[in-house]
């Protein structure tokens, strides 16, 4: 879990489970209480996916952006977390939006769970599974930062 010094204080917040085929976004509300799985976007290129995060970007006046971090479950990363910090870089210098990574880890499985348990299965389940992962690691990077300012009282 990494967390930038530089990170605005208010404004939503956007979130990206970055696959290999599929992207998955989530997005806050305003007040960075609550993220809501919002779209899976087909990989194309990187222009093109920076093309569509901008727009919104724009669209939802995000202040932030955070990018799920494949991090091993013995806390390394590896090849695949390279590329996703690779990927992040480009982005940060085409949307000028500032970027945090946040451990994605187990995060498809528990939208997995959490689609079966309301009923999904099959393609609905596939249709889905990216932007709700997106929401888990979204969610859990509001809470860290919501556990953070607690802290600071």
């Amino acid at each position: 879990m990494t967390i930038e010094p530089t990170r605005p204080p208010t404004g939503r917040v956007m979130a990206l489970d970055l696959g290999e085929k599929r992207i998955g976004v989530a997005l806050s509300d305003t007040t960075r209480t609550i993220a809501a799985a919002h779209s899976v976007i087909a990989r194309k290129s990187r222009a093109e996916d920076a093309a569509r995060y901008a727009h919104l970007i724009a669209e939802h006046h995000i202040a932030l952006l955070v990018v799920g971090l494949p991090i091993t479950l013995s806390g390394t990363e590896g090849q695949r977390a390279a590329w996703v910090r690779d990927y992040a870089a480009d982005l940060e210098r085409q949307l000028g939006v500032p970027i945090v990574f946040w451990d994605e880890s187990l995060t498809t499985m528990e939208a997995e769970a959490a689609l079966r348990a309301q009923g999904r299965r099959g393609r609905k389940l596939k249709e889905r599974v990216d932007a709700v992962a997106a929401a888990v690691i979204l969610q859990s990077y509001l809470d860290a930062q919501r556990g953070a300012a607690y802290d600071d009282i």
